[in-house]
């Protein structure tokens, strides 16, 4: 009979490991933040801007004394962290960059296949041609490349030739990610960005499955084989059920049940030592966290852990909107309590709330709104704005 890990032990567990249980306070600059950033893997970069872009909302929720400008340095002039691929564009500790060669590797002729008829004609013949470039004239950005080819109209994946080769260039290793000017990437040589120690690292494919996977399992608690495959996004599903099972033959790994928000089982992996941890208490903190968070990214892993169905609202067309246009997740302890629609204007110096729907059965009585309030207070002064304001009919459901 498998050992049960309680729900809220499990949240609380699930919490802790993404840094989201202790009190959102401490140094978040420097090697601070780059500590920070190793414990919960990586940052998910994305462009949306509704109150401040999501790896700016992913570190200020774990450490409200944490400025953009932390984050621009450590990347920019500490070289401490580095920009690449997981599931989606992230910012990563620079000490996984060796493990990055088998994905570049694996990539560089899969992505010429797959972007052939999704990009436009002609990209692959461009590589030598960006990657001299770049050789020669130093960091380029996606405007700096490409003079004559038509620029694309048709959104944010349609690119001109040399902007795709820009993206393959960076996706396959040869460049990197120097900067971004706003939100505009600037790529150069990796030999100029990437620190030597870390360059030179090496690991074979087995010793980079290895890490692929401990590292994961580390940071998430406990998982299913699916979801430890899906964290870095480095490893197949079938490898990662196949370390599972050697693992779990040598005792490193044990079986557990994971007990989700109704009851509902789940089997999954942990180490054996997990099942004798107290997981820490949270406080009755109350904290906006961006709808990108790690902690949240697994949607199917959130629903059955917190109750939480959530998707984005900006994918949904509006006549079957149910909430706004882009809602911020409330965390409360260890339990997700309602979102939020909240935009930051700041021409205006106002950070207005537009609606805020509780989940069912969670109260907004005046000590929880009292809570909201100053979380908000809170955001507006990272937001660069002075003031909070709420318009009217803003307490939905």
């Amino acid at each position: 009979m498998l050992t049960l890990i309680p729900n809220q032990t499990a949240r609380r567990l699930f919490l802790d490991r993404h840094a989201l249980a202790e009190a959102p306070q401490g140094e978040a600059k420097g090697a601070a933040l780059a500590e920070l950033i190793d414990r919960i893997g990586f940052v998910q970069v994305d462009s949306i801007n509704t109150v401040e872009r999501a790896h700016q909302m992913i570190l200020w929720s774990r450490r409200q004394s944490y400025r953009p400008a932390a984050l621009k340095r450590l990347h920019d002039q500490d070289r401490l962290v580095w920009e690449h691929w997981t599931h989606d564009a992230s910012i990563l500790p620079v000490s996984v960059y060796g493990h990055w060669k088998h994905r570049f590797a694996r990539d560089r002729d899969r992505l010429v296949e797959r972007w052939t008829g999704w990009q436009r004609d002609g990209f692959h013949h461009k590589f030598d041609e960006v990657l001299k470039r770049v050789q020669e004239g130093g960091p380029v950005s996606s405007g700096d490349v490409g003079e004559g080819e038509t620029r694309g109209k048709g959104g944010w994946w349609d690119w001109h030739p040399s902007k795709a080769a820009l993206e393959y260039l960076w996706r396959v290793g040869d460049l990197a990610v120097t900067r971004r000017d706003g939100f505009k990437k600037v790529y150069d040589l990796t030999e100029r960005v990437i620190p030597e120690a870390a360059r030179g690292a090496a690991h074979a494919a087995e010793e980079t499955l290895d890490w692929a996977c401990g590292s994961a399992l580390d940071r998430l608690g406990f998982a299913t084989s699916g979801e430890i495959a899906g964290y870095w996004a480095l490893i197949g599903p079938e490898a990662a059920k196949d370390w599972c099972r050697a693992a779990l033959a040598r005792g490193n790994l044990v079986e557990a049940e994971v007990e989700g928000w109704t009851g509902a089982r789940r089997r999954v992996f942990c180490r054996p030592g997990l099942l004798d941890e107290t997981p820490p208490e949270p406080g009755t903190r109350l904290r906006i966290l961006s709808p990108f968070d790690p902690a949240l990214r697994d949607r199917k892993r959130a629903e059955h852990l917190f109750g939480f169905f959530y998707r984005i609202e900006v994918f949904v067309p509006e006549p079957k909107r149910q909430y706004g246009y882009y809602v911020f997740p409330l965390l409360e302890g260890d339990r997700l309590i309602g979102r939020l629609d909240v935009k930051a204007h700041r021409d205006a110096g106002a950070l207005r709330v537009r609606g805020l729907w509780p989940e069912p059965g969670v109260g907004f009585g005046t000590g929880r709104l009292r809570r909201l309030e100053a979380e908000l207070q809170r955001l507006a002064r990272f937001a660069g704005c002075d003031r909070v304001e709420y318009l009217p009919d803003w307490q939905r459901g």
